[in-house]
């Protein structure tokens, strides 16, 4: 499990970017695999699940995550809900002590944040679609819906895909620039003749700064690069495999 230093100094609240080990899966999902969307045993999956809020302190029924489904839409959540009955969505927050809000990610950029003064908390799942969509800015307006203010949150950004591996096309690149030119900034190319390459946890950060984020971190470490330590879809799709795990993020307020 690796931590956010920013997040480290939020009282009250615990949190961590859990990398792919200690669990039980094994194959291409070794080993800690949090994925129910992968083709891994779920069994194998809940154990590892229940790993990860035996570490964060809550109990095991008391791990959220949603459907993420690379959209803006964020969700506050009040109780527990089990896997099966779990909304669409790309983010959640919550009030309630206890409740472990989690993201998957294999290359998508997971963010955490909180308001210790406020004690709210929220999660969020930006891939480029819905780092494009708004689901930072999604996230902030629902945290303050409970009571925070952006000016205080903290926001963490994990293990997530790092421009040098992520490769891009023209439409892609247009996309972004359509919605603002100054997105340029966030494309480059190694080689005169090569595609352009995406720095996805630069424009997070840039989102979070924008939409008034007291602090924000970027911990800079690359899912794709560090096969040893993370999940990544693009990886994994570059070796033929059929199939990926996903790594889980999580914060709660104790």
């Amino acid at each position: 499990m690796i931590v956010s230093e920013i997040l480290k100094q939020q009282n009250g609240i615990r949190h961590g970017f859990f990398t792919r080990r200690g669990g039980v899966s094994q194959g291409i999902y070794t080993s800690l695999n949090c994925g129910l969307g992968s083709s891994d045993e779920a069994q194998k999956v809940i154990e590892n699940r229940m790993r990860v809020a035996a570490k964060l302190g809550t109990r095991p029924g008391s791990l959220l995550t949603v459907r993420q489904v690379h959209s803006n839409r964020a969700i506050v959540a009040e109780q527990p809900w089990t896997p099966a009955d779990a909304p669409e969505a790309d983010a959640i927050v919550t009030a309630t002590p206890g409740l472990a809000l989690g993201v998957l990610s294999a290359d998508c950029t997971p963010m955490l944040f909180a308001d210790a003064e406020a004690r709210v908390v929220g999660a969020a799942h930006a891939g480029w679609r819905g780092a494009k969509a708004g689901i930072i800015d999604a996230t902030i307006e629902a945290m303050e819906g409970l009571g925070a203010r952006r000016e205080r949150i903290a926001a963490a950004i994990g293990p997530t895909i790092s421009q040098a591996a992520y490769e891009v096309g023209p439409e892609f690149k247009q996309a972004f620039i359509a919605d603002d030119e100054a997105n340029l900034r966030y494309f480059a190319r190694h080689e005169a003749q090569a595609r352009a390459h995406f720095d996805l946890p630069a424009y997070c950060v840039a989102r979070a700064k924008a939409a008034g984020t007291g602090f924000v971190e970027d911990l800079g470490l690359c899912t794709c690069q560090n096969e040893s330590l993370f999940f990544s879809f693009r990886r994994s799709s570059r070796q033929g495999e059929p199939d990926y795990g996903r790594q889980i993020s999580a914060i709660v307020i104790m």
